[in-house]
C-alpha cells in the first residue's frame, strides 16, 4: 500500500508541471516576492497591506517576481470576491529584507489544511559547470526521498519543507524512492539542469482527498553564475550547438569588414598609382 501511495505521488511530480517567470538575480536595494498558488481547485484573491495584488488566482500559478522595498508585509488570502475579514490564511507578515529572494506558498498541510510559508530562495553564486536544483515539498501527501543518478540526492522531505544541491549541468538521471530506500517505485527520468540557474521544483495537491490534483511546478532564479562567467553546455555535459541566428549575424558583420577592407584597399592602390603618374 505504501509503495502505491508513493507511485502515486511520483506520477504527480511529472503529471503536469507550470513555469513561473524566470527572475534574474535581486537588486542589493529591494526585495523580491513571487507568490504561488499550490490549493488545488481554490481560486483566490491575494491581498497584500490591505490590496487585492492578485485576483481570482489559480491553483498551480505563479505571480510575481515583485521588486519591493523592505520591510513587514501583511498578505491575506481569500476565496474569490470575498472581503478580507473572510480570510482563508493570513493574516500572515512576511519581514522583507533587501537583497533577498522570497516565494510565499499557499499549500496544504499534511493534514491536508490550508496553510502558507515564506521561502527565502537561495540565490548565493553557483560554480562554473553546476545549477542548483531546490525542491519543495508542497502537496498533502508523506516523506519521499528523490534520486539522482541512483543515489538519494533528497532524503526524507516532508511537507512544508524543502532540500537543494548544486549538481553539474546537464541531463540528470532523476527517480522517486520511499523514504529510507534506493530502489525507485518510479523513473528514472530525465531532468534538465541549468547552469547557473536555481531550478525550484513544488509538488503540490491533495493526496488525500483527491490524487488527480497531483500537480508539479516550476520556478527558475537565473544570473547565478560564479565568476569567471558561465560555462556553455547542453545535455550530459556537451557544449551547446551555437545559435543560427548568432551565426548569421556574425557571418554578415565579417562580410560588412571584408567589404570595407576592399574598399580601403581600392583606395590605396588607387593613390598610389596617381602619385606615380
Amino acid at each position: 500500500m505504501r509503495k502505491k501511495i508513493i507511485a502515486v505521488i511520483a506520477a504527480g511530480f511529472i503529471a503536469a508541471v507550470g513555469f513561473a517567470a524566470p527572475a534574474q538575480a535581486v537588486s542589493a536595494t529591494t526585495a523580491e516576492l513571487s507568490v504561488f498558488h499550490g490549493i488545488p481547485a481554490t481560486p483566490v484573491d491575494v491581498w497584500v497591506n490591505g490590496v487585492v495584488t492578485a485576483p481570482n488566482f489559480q491553483p498551480g500559478t505563479f505571480a510575481g517576481p515583485l521588486e519591493l522595498a523592505p520591510g513587514d508585509y501583511s498578505v491575506v488570502i481569500t476565496a474569490v470576491g470575498d472581503p478580507i475579514t473572510k480570510p482563508v490564511i493570513g493574516p500572515a507578515v512576511l519581514p522583507l529584507k533587501a537583497g533577498t529572494s522570497y516565494t510565499v506558498v499557499a499549500f496544504l498541510d499534511a493534514a491536508a489544511k490550508p496553510t502558507a510559508k515564506l521561502f527565502t530562495n537561495d540565490i548565493s553564486k553557483i560554480a562554473a559547470g553546476q545549477g542548483r536544483v531546490t525542491v519543495r515539498h508542497t502537496a498533502a501527501a508523506p516523506a519521499v526521498d528523490i534520486l539522482a543518478g541512483g543515489a538519494p540526492a533528497f532524503k526524507n522531505l516532508v511537507n512544508g519543507d524543502e532540500q537543494k544541491a548544486d549538481l553539474p549541468v546537464g541531463t540528470l538521471s532523476v527517480a522517486i524512492a520511499a523514504t529510507g530506500t534506493t530502489t525507485p517505485v518510479l523513473g528514472p527520468v530525465d531532468v534538465a539542469n541549468v547552469e547557473g540557474t536555481n531550478t525550484i521544483v513544488y509538488a503540490y495537491g491533495n493526496l488525500t482527498g483527491d490524487p488527480s490534483t497531483l500537480a508539479v511546478a516550476k520556478q527558475t532564479i537565473a544570473g547565478l553564475h560564479s565568476t569567471p562567467g558561465g560555462v556553455d553546455a547542453g545535455s550530459a555535459g556537451l557544449v551547446a550547438d551555437p545559435d543560427p541566428a548568432l551565426i548569421t549575424w556574425g557571418i554578415a558583420g565579417m562580410l560588412v569588414l571584408l567589404a570595407a577592407a576592399g574598399v580601403a584597399a581600392s583606395r590605396i592602390v588607387a593613390a598610389r598609382r596617381s602619385n606615380r603618374s
